[in-house]
């Protein structure tokens, strides 16, 4: 067969644009006369041909190319569209911020591709979007010719071709590193990026307004973290979380998605460990003073610090004495992994529901580093902007429930985990010291739970009798931590 390539060419004549497609066969070298001619700002005319009609011009245009959802990971079928950041007619660039989708593990930030305008959006808020399948339409600019179209272009200085090779190159950066350089005006074309393939990072913007304005500025987002205002002494009455409900006088039926989906599937899961209960308390008293003392140093750091990190180091160190609670099983229950890291999950009420981030690497962080990623994925949680990375891989979790009130509490194992504290909150109540005397003790009940098919009681009241040496006397963590 005989390979026809399409050639273009372009010519004046009194001032008109004449574009002539024609083809020409390779094997042959015959030409063939022109089967269609238009004359750009003139009416177009064309010649006859037995066969067909060739058609004139390439996309003046851009082509319209659907955006599709792409797998997020951990087998994340279907999410949930929670926010929009671009409407139809916007113009973006290459990751810009879309939308923000919700799945059942946690939130996500679908960046653009392309450079374009969005020309279709397929979803509205709280739709279910599927993986593979579109989410928007973007123009995309004018394709360039194929390799199969031979162009003639005039000569181009090597200046000029080495301006217009910079000036086509794209930006590589992160939407929040574009909205820095955004919110302090500078371009992005003068930043140069240290960053994989010239990618720009946020050390890059920060170092360009060092040099610029002389401006030192804090080497992480931690020191800018605000801390509340205290809360007053008096006790004051409850204050609703949320707006009553709105009684209309009929029943409402909404399917079951986002967090609350992700839940009904490991409760359900959990329903098939047989559960040991352990109940203890513990007098919190030394440890408030200590805390007491290192809130002002932790607080001029940027960093708010809680009684939390206390009991999640607390945790670790005697997860090192009884790894057997850092440990997992298999559906069947017939091998056991003991996990090398301590991803201690800390679980969190959200408006979302219930979500359980977890810190990464615990036997290797300070108190402070504990708090300071605490700091970070409470800020994130309270945005809903938490992400898969933060939510996965949990080998041991402890739940806060007394931060909104109860003393007692039977916590629910997230399988594959074998372990999981309730701590309840903290009440001031009298007791006797070692001479007999009674005095104002500062007491938090906590109660565990084990999967008793591979834990037996002794082990977990072992290890709940030295979590708790290490919190009523704080001075004991130094001998153990590395």
């Amino acid at each position: 067969m005989a390979a026809a390539r399409v050639l273009r060419t372009w010519g004046r004549s009194a001032g008109w644009m004449i574009c002539v497609r024609y083809f020409q066969t390779c094997s042959s070298g015959h030409v063939l006369k022109p089967k269609c001619m238009c004359v750009l700002g003139y009416p177009s005319f064309e010649y006859s041909h037995p066969r067909h009609l060739l058609k004139t011009a390439a996309a003046l245009h851009g082509q319209v190319v659907q955006f599709k959802l792409s797998d997020i990971g951990e087998g994340i079928r279907e999410v949930t569209v929670k926010e929009w950041y671009v409407k139809e007619g916007d113009t973006v660039s290459q990751f810009d911020s879309i939308c923000e989708v919700q799945s059942d593990k946690a939130s996500v930030t679908i960046t653009s591709r392309y450079d374009g305008v969005i020309k279709k959006l397929y979803y509205n808020l709280d739709d279910i979007a599927y993986v593979g399948k579109p989410l928007v339409d973007i123009e995309t600019e004018a394709l360039k010719d194929s390799e199969e179209d031979v162009v003639e272009t005039p000569a181009v200085s090597h200046d000029e071709h080495t301006h217009q090779e910079i000036k086509g190159q794209k930006t590589l950066a992160t939407p929040a590193v574009r909205r820095l350089a955004m919110e302090n005006n500078i371009k992005l074309s003068e930043v140069v990026g240290s960053g994989k393939d010239g990618r720009i990072l946020k050390e890059d913007i920060l170092n360009y307004l060092e040099k610029q304005t002389g401006a030192i500025l804090p080497p992480s987002p931690e020191a800018e973290i605000i801390a509340p205002p205290p809360k007053p002494k008096d006790r004051t009455a409850p204050i609703p979380t949320s707006k009553p409900p709105v009684l209309t006088g009929k029943d409402k039926t909404e399917p079951i998605t986002g967090f609350q989906k992700a839940m009904v599937k490991t409760m359900s899961a959990a329903l098939k460990i047989p559960h040991f209960g352990y109940c203890d308390e513990v007098d919190l008293t030394e440890l408030l003073k200590l805390r007491e003392e290192l809130k002002p140093i932790a607080l001029a750091r940027g960093i708010k610090l809680s009684f939390m990190p206390f009991f999640i180091k607390a945790a670790s160190l005697g997860l090192l004495q009884f790894p057997i609670l850092n440990s997992s099983v298999d559906e069947n229950c017939q091998t056991i992994t003991y996990k090398a890291s301590h991803n201690i999950g800390i679980a969190m009420d959200t408006k979302q529901g219930l979500i359980v981030p977890n810190v990464k690497n615990v036997q290797i962080c300070s108190v402070f580093e504990i708090a300071a990623e605490l700091n970070r994925l409470q800020n994130l949680g309270s945005l809903g902007q938490l992400s898969t990375a933060d939510l996965a891989g949990g080998t041991f979790t402890l739940s806060n429930i007394g931060s909104i009130g109860g003393t007692y509490a039977k916590a629910v194992i997230l399988p594959p985990e074998v372990a999981i504290g309730a701590l309840g909150s903290i009440k001031t109540l009298p007791r006797f010291n070692q001479k007999g005397e009674v005095y104002k003790a500062q007491i938090m009940n906590v109660s565990w739970s084990a999967d008793h098919r591979i834990i037996d009681g002794a082990t977990m009241s072992r290890f709940s009798n030295l979590w708790k040496s290490y919190l009523e006397n704080p001075a004991f963590m130094l001998l153990d931590l590395k």
